[in-house]
């Protein structure tokens, strides 16, 4: 009789393909992992992965018991939901995947909440500039400016955040404060490194202006905002970050106004782990408590 512990070992090692990956996330040293996953292949008398190149690549066997392992994971984790104990329960790690911008100006600062809320649950915050994969189990839950798409995916629009045109006080004394849109054309801005956009909303400076100058540009959005408040040019930057610097100054607030809608996307295999769903919970609550904020200078 193989060991039921063996699949948490197998499940991780399937969605990461590598054994140090896989060993972190479990918090044990990578032979552990190998050694359990040979454990597995010996008490079932099947070849689970064939070993690669580039990694760990699932059998015909190994997709058949992934399935299977899915599900068990699943029920298990509707286990405290089923008995009443959800808010007891909810413990664990959430992985959740976003953008620099939103996930370090916005959400990061607002963990300190759902941490009093539910002390068990621990947050990772990993921002990508990318569309990750909810199906291989790159994140718990993802949150973009576009909605994923993929097989089995719960898809949810939590909101929208607007941006504005933003200068230093230094900037506006060399160059003049533009009266109209038109006159933006002849100033410097600050942008996207354009080859290395990965999500085409993040273009979102092209919504304003196809500028013909552009002095700094940068695939961190945290260091275009330092670039505008040292003086290097104007940028479009969302309210939720440039508000928190009082030494930028918007450029025809009432003129130029740019939006974009916020998306909350989660494997329908998770979307009822209680540890989960309390943070998809408390996310939807942020966005509408914060509309405010988002959205008005």
């Amino acid at each position: 009789m193989f060991n039921w512990n063996d699949l948490v070992f197998f499940l991780e090692l399937a969605r990461q393909n590598r054994l140090a990956p896989a060993a972190r996330r479990l918090r044990v040293d990578h032979t552990t992992v190998s050694r359990r996953i040979a454990e597995l292949e010996r008490s079932l008398s099947v070849k689970l992965f064939d070993r690669k190149p580039d990694g760990f690549v699932l059998t015909e066997q190994g997709h058949r018991l992934f399935a299977i392992a899915e599900r068990i994971e699943q029920e298990i984790g509707n286990v405290p939901q089923a008995l009443g104990a959800e808010d007891m329960a909810a413990t664990g790690r959430v992985r959740v995947v976003t953008m620099e911008g939103i996930g370090a100006f916005f959400f990061a600062e607002r963990m300190a909440e759902l941490a009093q809320r539910q002390p068990g649950i621990v947050v990772e915050l990993v921002t990508e500039r990318h569309i990750i994969s909810l199906t291989k189990r790159e994140a718990d839950i993802f949150i973009s400016f576009v909605p994923p798409v993929g097989q089995r995916l719960v898809i949810k629009k939590l909101g929208s955040f607007r941006l504005a045109l933003y200068a230093s006080a230094t900037y506006i004394s060399r160059n003049g404060m533009p009266k109209d849109q038109s006159e933006l054309i002849h100033h410097t801005f600050v942008d996207y490194v354009e080859d290395l956009i990965a999500i085409q909303p993040v273009r979102w400076l092209l919504d304003v202006i196809d500028p013909l100058t552009v002095s700094f540009r940068s695939s961190s959005m945290h260091a275009q905002q330092n670039a505008i408040a040292g003086g290097a040019g104007i940028g479009l930057l969302p309210l939720f970050s440039a508000k928190r610097n009082p030494s930028l100054l918007p450029i025809l607030p009432d003129a130029i106004q740019v939006h974009r809608d916020v998306y909350l996307s989660v494997h329908e295999d998770l979307e009822f782990l209680s540890r989960v769903r309390s943070v998809i919970r408390y996310l939807g609550e942020v966005f509408q408590r914060d509309s405010t904020y988002l959205n008005e200078l």
